[in-house]
């Protein structure tokens, strides 16, 4: 704790907590600096609930485990080595067994391939083109649903939350190139799947 302190304290002379290094707002946060631990958890609520998410399937379990993991590191970061791993890889990893454990009680759901869908048409927009989007987003999530678990939980990560396939390597405590492969398969297999509708 007393090396992510100092860390702290260098970076905390006249830099807005905006704008501090990953590494100084974890350790404001482990100091229990209000203003710090603010924008710490504002920082990285969107990633921690993404990658729940994208474990759990359920928004209401993901947020209670987004929370439990923001207290987790809170209590771990004494032990936080930036030489290993990046506050927001380390905070995955946190994530990710938060989730295991909670649904290590609960019989795992896949993610809702409607969460990758977002149909903002607006309300002028033509019927007809309105119709068609609908029609090929039924296609589309019927193409997802019928994607293997994994890939269907590689694809919404690495598509809906923006991670990296080292992240979401780390969510699912596999190889690299194992993250990798899912999430060119899957898009391989949307991509075809789309290409064989439009030719019928």
């Amino acid at each position: 704790m007393r090396r992510l302190s100092r860390t702290y304290e260098v970076a905390r002379i006249g830099v807005p907590v905006e704008r501090m290094e990953d590494q100084a707002l974890l350790a404001g946060y482990a100091s229990g600096v209000a203003e710090v631990s603010v924008a710490f958890v504002r920082r990285f609520q969107g990633h921690v609930f993404g990658v729940a998410l994208a474990i759990v399937g359920e928004p209401a379990l993901a947020e209670d485990i987004a929370q439990l993991a923001f207290e987790r590191a809170w209590k771990s970061a004494g032990r936080y080595d930036g030489a290993k791993a990046g506050v927001k890889t380390w905070l995955t990893a946190i994530t990710r067994n938060v989730a295991i454990d909670s649904l290590r009680t609960r019989r795992p759901l896949p993610v809702d391939p409607v969460d990758l869908i977002r149909l903002l048409g607006s309300a002028d927009e033509d019927p007809l083109e309105r119709a068609v989007r609908t029609d090929q987003a039924d296609h589309l999530r019927t193409a997802i649903r019928e994607l293997p678990l994994e890939q269907r939980r590689a694809l919404v990560m690495a598509g809906m939350y923006r991670m990296t396939a080292e992240e979401v390597a780390t969510a699912e405590d596999i190889p690299l190139g194992t993250a990798k492969t899912r999430i060119r398969t899957a898009l391989r297999k949307l991509r075809d799947d789309v290409n064989v509708r439009e030719s019928r």
